[in-house]
């Protein structure tokens, strides 16, 4: 394939290799240890040839040079390769402010060149600097790399250094064994890309040859689509075989925060021939002279339109909705929505930090429905409560995890998270500006808090004054949580006790152990005094369900009867001390930092009533958006290593969705306190 006089000091540039194509995978991400995943972008696909000499020529995938066109690629790999050729695969893409690849941008730049390439050359284009990523290595000094699999490729490519990833760097790559050993799976993968704006994900058999010019089954690509409403303003004549049809129909929607009707792209495949002669028969009653839009359109995409009354709803699948000048792209058509109106088809929201969509938080809620978007904000029906929801880009975890993500979290947790948290006042610790920010503990229910919000008041533990008394928040239903979680209030503690409906308080129901490592533990050593802890509880006739703490630690809960509200803290203080004595070196019942060393400490003072614990399925503000989470004890007793215990909140999502709530039966174990 290449013409390289050698590996060092040659001149001649590599010759073109044709890519090799993926083919489509019919909607089925395909999954299993023989898999590799790439990002799917959305640029211009290039061949980068170098020769020994740093030569650089970039070559399209249909053989067109790109070259001068992006002459800033020129010789960036050349000092890293030490004299040796290469030819890469890869893609050249343009990104946005937000981090995002921006094909529009891409394009728009292209145009400026094309339009001014002969006269100034570089300069009307300078501002939007372009990033080769490249996938492939196909050669390698005079070594040809095409007939090795996609893993020494890989791992060869991988090893390049690349100086100034400005302008070129490795696409990044998983496969599923590494997903698997970080508790995740390819659907994980496949939300990240959602969230993060990407084209999709394309999978690669890790023993496949770089076959050229062939569209393999080795390589399958898995697009991401969306549906969204359009009205229908205008359409382009069909030619060739269609003429006297319609060709495409120009597309427009609704801006939420003006109201105005601007263009928002076209589409020209998905039709039948049939369905193409029924909707020139409805355009043609529509007929306007003019254009319908509050900005006129650009030229080039309206030469040869035929205007009509925007009035027909239609539907559309499309990959990627653009920033900046908000165009759909990658449409195709679904059909005529006969359900709705033309005023309340709004534009699709352009993506934000991580592409997060409103939507999401009602389509995917039990009991809620659609929003409606009032410019910065949303409404949504939240079981029997319609809220207004604000902020939702507004990123609350370092890793880009939005204000939107944590509501559409609580919503889609809340059949198996309300059972834990009903008749129990609730303590917020609440993150207005992300875990990063300051953060404050709220347990009085907070001004402009809805009136059907049902709240319990309370006195303080040990005061004597009615002044002391405490207004709490009940959250028992759907609507309630949403409310709390759009105040971002991302960690929910609740009391080892519940209230009655006359909001008295009741005596205690539960029993809790906290567990959380000292300065050279883990939650590996906190399963291991757990296990000990469970051994002891069930000789006393109770039964012990574990859950993670979501941050370091863990808990253990029994369901109880008593009394007394001091006699859970007193049977577990007791208990606690036993198994520190048993073993001084591994466990301490003294709350005194300095005794926590190499230890894990079992905190027994949470029993007492004043005291709360974080709720089970209770997001918490670290790092990551992890979760408390419920788990088996033979998870507990096979724990080895500190990350087979984090689960983050689509983690506990799945887990829900395969397992149910793994503390339904903590309510009906209950026994007698001992």
């Amino acid at each position: 394939m290449a013409r390289t006089a050698g590996g060092r000091g040659g001149t001649e540039v590599p010759a073109w290799v044709e890519p090799m194509l993926a083919k489509p995978d019919g909607g089925r991400l395909r999954e299993g240890p023989e898999w590799a995943y790439e990002y799917k972008l959305d640029g211009y696909r290039a061949c980068m040839r170098i020769s020994p000499a740093g030569t650089t020529v970039l070559t399209s995938r249909n053989g067109i040079d790109f070259t001068a066109e992006f002459a800033g690629l020129g010789g960036v790999l050349a000092e890293a390769l030490e004299g040796r050729a290469a030819v890469l695969d890869g893609e050249i893409v343009v990104y946005n402010e937000a981090g995002e690849i921006d094909f529009g941008a891409l394009q728009e730049r292209r145009g400026r060149f094309q339009t001014h390439s002969t006269s100034r050359r570089g300069g009307p284009f300078d501002d939007v600097p372009v990033r080769y990523l490249a996938f492939d290595l196909l050669q390698l000094g005079t070594e040809k790399l095409l007939n090795e699999p996609y893993d020494e490729r890989r791992l060869l490519l991988t090893g390049l250094p690349m100086p100034d990833p400005y302008r070129i760097s490795t696409v990044r790559g998983f496969t599923f064994t590494e997903l698997a050993a970080d508790r995740r799976t390819p659907a994980h993968l496949l939300e990240h890309v959602v969230s993060s704006g990407h084209e999709g994900l394309v999978a690669k058999h890790r023993t496949s040859v770089y076959s050229p010019g062939r569209r393999s089954d080795a390589w399958l690509k898995h697009p991401l689509t969306r549906t969204t409403e359009v009205v229908i303003c205008g359409y382009r004549p069909g030619q060739g075989r269609i003429t006297g049809r319609m060709g495409g129909l120009l597309l427009g929607a609704h801006d939420p925060g003006t109201g105005d009707l601007v263009y928002i792209g076209d589409v020209g495949t998905g039709f039948s021939e049939a369905e193409r002669s029924r909707l020139q028969t409805r355009l043609d009653a529509l007929a306007r002279r003019s254009h319908p839009f509050a900005v006129t359109p650009p030229r080039e995409d309206t030469v040869r339109a035929h205007w009509v009354d925007p009035v027909l709803v239609g539907e559309v699948e499309y990959r990627h909705f653009t920033r900046g000048a908000g165009r759909l792209r990658h449409t195709a058509w679904r059909g005529l929505r006969q359900d709705k109106e033309p005023r309340e088809v709004l534009k699709p929201r352009q993506p934000g930090p991580r592409g997060a969509e409103p939507a999401r938080i009602a389509t995917e809620a039990p009991g809620t429905e659609a929003p409606v978007r009032l410019g910065p904000k949303i409404t949504v029906q939240a079981g029997e409560r319609r809220l207004t929801l604000s902020n939702l880009d507004k990123v609350l975890y370092p890793d880009g995890f939005t204000k939107g993500e944590v509501i559409n979290y609580y919503s889609r947790i809340a059949p198996v998270l309300l059972p834990h948290l009903s008749g129990r006042p609730i303590t917020f610790i609440r993150f207005p500006d992300g875990v990063e920010g300051e953060q404050f503990f709220e347990k009085n229910v907070p001004h402009g808090a809805p009136a059907w919000l049902p709240t319990v008041r309370l006195a303080r533990s040990g005061s004597r004054g009615s002044g002391e008394a405490i207004t709490y928040a009940l959250l028992d239903e759907l609507g309630a949580l949403v409310w709390a979680a759009n105040l971002a209030a991302l960690e929910l503690h609740i009391p080892q006790w519940t209230v009655d409906a006359d909001g008295a308080r009741r005596p205690p129901d539960r029993l809790v152990f906290d567990l959380d490592p000292g300065p050279g533990t883990s939650i590996v050593h906190c399963c291991r005094v757990a296990e000990r802890l469970h051994d002891a509880l069930t000789a006393d006739g109770l039964t012990p369900f574990a859950k993670t703490s979501g941050s370091k630690g863990m808990q253990l809960y029994c369901a109880v009867s008593t009394d007394d509200p001091a006699a859970p803290s007193a049977y577990a203080k007791k208990l606690a001390q036993r198994l520190a004595r048993e073993t001084p070196d591994d466990v301490t019942a003294v709350m005194a930092k300095a005794q926590r060393t190499g230890r894990v400490f079992i905190d027994w003072s949470q029993n007492n009533p004043a005291k709360t614990t974080v709720a089970p399925y209770s997001l918490r503000g670290r790092d990551h958006p992890t979760v408390s989470t419920p788990v088996t004890w033979e998870e507990v007793r096979s724990c080895r290593r500190p990350a087979q215990l984090v689960f983050t909140a689509d983690d506990v999502l799945d887990r829900v969705g395969e397992q149910g709530d793994l503390l339904a039966g903590l309510d009906t174990a209950r026994a007698e306190l001992p």
